[in-house]
């Protein structure tokens, strides 16, 4: 996507750098070091490579600070191998629990990331800054896409729900606070025919229902937490 001098590429807050992920080196290192997540008081959970086992425990280095402690086993969770890292959709990892769940949020938002998807759902972290992923070439990028052919985005959910309620005639209901409702409102405004607002032909208007104003339900594809 174009972009004038001096202004922020919307795109490196879309798109992860493949290249970069899929490092040889880091991978091996991965496998060397027989990486997991151990609890941790400060981060809540952190790096550490296997040393030894020894029944029920289980020696670990720290990565952090090569800093050496006996964890239980059961405290340990596994590690997703590195081309798992920032994955647009957490329903691809491989190991599926909270430590990983939290590690690839967390290395998605530092990254500028801050649309994930897990299955059906849509998580959204507060950048509490303003990105420039709300403009009309964004509108244009999403429009007509399906889910998959684009980063994760509100963008890409209202998408979907446009073209369920063409394709079925019936209401799409979509769970979102307040200022994803007004994105999601803007999309479909401009997706469907000039002067046509929310009604589409055959079927009901999306529309708030429920819940506390600016709710918007969506039950069929899921929802933004």
């Amino acid at each position: 996507m174009s972009h004038r001098s001096g202004q922020e590429d919307p795109e490196r807050y879309l798109f992860v750098d493949r290249a970069v992920v899929y490092n040889p080196a880091t991978q091996a290192d991965w496998t060397a070091k027989k990486l997991v997540w151990v609890p941790s008081e400060r981060h809540g959970f952190e790096a550490a490579g296997i040393r030894e086992e020894r029944g029920e425990e289980v020696l670990v280095e720290l990565a952090e600070n090569g800093k050496k402690v006996v964890i239980n086993k059961d405290d340990i969770q596994k590690m997703n191998p590195p081309k798992f890292s920032k994955v647009e959709d957490m329903a691809e990892l491989t190991c599926l629990n909270e430590a990983s769940v939290l590690h690839n949020l967390k290395d998605r938002y530092y990254s500028g990331l801050i649309y994930t998807y897990s299955g059906l759902f849509c998580v959204v972290i507060n950048p509490y800054k303003n990105l420039p992923i709300y403009s009309e070439n964004i509108i244009e990028m999403y429009r007509g896409k399906k889910r998959h052919e684009m980063p994760p985005h509100i963008y890409a959910i209202s998408e979907s729900a446009y073209r369920c309620m063409l394709q079925a005639s019936e209401n799409s209901n979509l769970a979102a606070k307040d200022w994803v409702v007004s994105h999601c409102f803007r999309f479909i405004n401009q997706s469907g025919p000039v002067g046509s607002s929310l009604r589409l032909p055959g079927a009901s208007a999306l529309s708030l229902l429920g819940g506390s104003p600016g709710t918007l339900h969506c039950s069929s594809l899921g929802g933004l937490r």
